[in-house]
């Protein structure tokens, strides 16, 4: 497997994990229907950005400086930045509880240690060796999944819960979808892919950039394969952690989860005092891997952006504008985590802003990947170019409807 399965496995960061657990809490079974209403989007937007990168050669951040007005390019670049940097500082302040929760440290302490060891392996080893070590700390998620079938749910309601969509018109609701989306389908994910994808034709040899531009129906096929189990897993990771914290937390009143200690109790019926480990371990499993990616593309859209060129293969003594975007990304996180916020909170947000601001950039991959002067013959299909609208168009209402309620 390839970039797909990276960006499916680092999009179940911290915050997708405290977005989940908040969900199933705070409102049990009723949003089920969001895991696989989002999987088609996320699979289709996801697409369309790793066909971008294989056949124009070029990362999302530099195609939208090729073909659009300096403006753009930096409305989309701004995006994503702020994104990406009130990401990192919730991801860093969630790791550092989990670990607390264990350690008996307190977290503060935590927070400069995650924040330069991240930068140091980034910047001294290799991202594929630190990714492939981190990517195996994620398999601790599936626990949600032996949890979930533990407490023997009532399969017929988790079904229809699942199957049939069930909206509530309050603003914790839509707050709760926005999140959903936010985390699911959010903007690093869309520059990361893109940018992998040109990576793997680096790796491949193909250097300069009329190499890779042009991508073959072979290796078009392969990426559709990657992307859409990646997806898969992500949102397989999803469904598991709304169902077990349904119905554990939600199930025995505990309805607003409100430190780290509450959504790691949904591990007991598993895990037993040991919960607070397990969860210790897939929080900091994913934020060892999400956190390189949410810094590693505002890295990617800041460079191409300036031309100055980027990747995490070379060293920094090469690249050295590059690494210190990255490493400037995170400092800026690890400033907001010393905000005094609660962690919780902090995680669930920074998957709200990801789904207001993700609409206009998933607006600007749909009219790249749409463009036969971009794309060539290799244009998007009517089905993906339709979810595309269809995803943009739901997140959009969604942050609407939330701030109108």
């Amino acid at each position: 497997m390839g970039p797909g399965l990276i960006t499916g496995a680092a999009d179940d960061d911290p915050s997708g994990i405290s977005t989940y657990s908040v969900t199933g809490a705070t409102f049990g079974l009723a949003p089920l229907w969001t895991a696989a209403f989002s999987l088609p989007l996320m699979t289709a937007v996801q697409l369309m950005c790793a066909r971008l990168g294989m056949v124009t050669g070029r990362g999302l951040a530099a195609n939208i400086r090729h073909h659009y007005p300096r403006w753009v390019m930096w409305s989309a670049c701004g995006l994503l930045l702020v994104a990406n940097i009130f990401n990192i500082g919730a991801d860093l302040a969630g790791m550092s509880d989990a670990v607390a929760l264990v350690t008996g440290i307190n977290s503060p302490v935590w927070s400069p240690l995650f924040a330069l060891s991240l930068v140091a392996m980034v910047v001294f080893a290799s991202y594929r060796l630190v990714a492939n070590i981190f990517k195996w700390l994620t398999l601790s998620l599936f626990a949600y999944v032996v949890t979930a079938f533990l407490t023997h749910p009532q399969w017929n309601t988790v079904l229809r819960a699942t199957l049939i969509p069930h909206l509530e018109w309050t603003k914790e609701y839509f707050a709760v979808l926005v999140g959903i989306f936010g985390t699911t389908i959010s903007p690093y994910l869309f520059f990361w892919q893109s940018a992998q994808e040109v990576e793997e034709e680096r790796a491949q040899g193909r250097k300069t950039l009329g190499q890779r531009q042009g991508a073959s129906d072979a290796e078009l096929s392969k990426s559709r394969r990657d992307v859409a189990i990646g997806m898969l897993f992500s949102q397989l990771v999803m469904f598991f952690i709304i169902l077990t914290t349904a119905t554990t937390l939600h199930a025995h009143g505990i309805k607003d989860i409100q430190s780290a200690k509450d959504a790691a109790d949904a591990l007991r019926p598993l895990a037993g005092r040991w919960a607070y480990l397990l969860f210790a371990l897939g929080i900091v499993g994913t934020g060892m891997l999400g956190i390189p990616v949410l810094a590693g593309s505002s890295a990617y859209g800041v460079a191409e952006s300036l031309a100055w060129g980027g990747s995490l293969d070379f060293k920094p003594r090469v690249m050295p504008k590059f690494y210190a975007i990255l490493a400037f990304a995170v400092a800026l996180g690890l400033c907001l985590d010393f905000a005094g916020f609660n962690s919780v909170r902090m995680l669930f947000y920074s998957a709200v802003l990801n789904g207001v601001l993700a609409p206009p950039l998933i607006v600007l991959v749909i009219l790249l990947t749409s463009s036969r002067k971009v794309m060539g013959d290799r244009q998007n299909s009517a089905p993906i170019r339709w979810l595309g609208w269809t995803c943009a168009a739901v997140m959009a209402v969604c942050a609407v409807v939330m701030f109108v309620v």
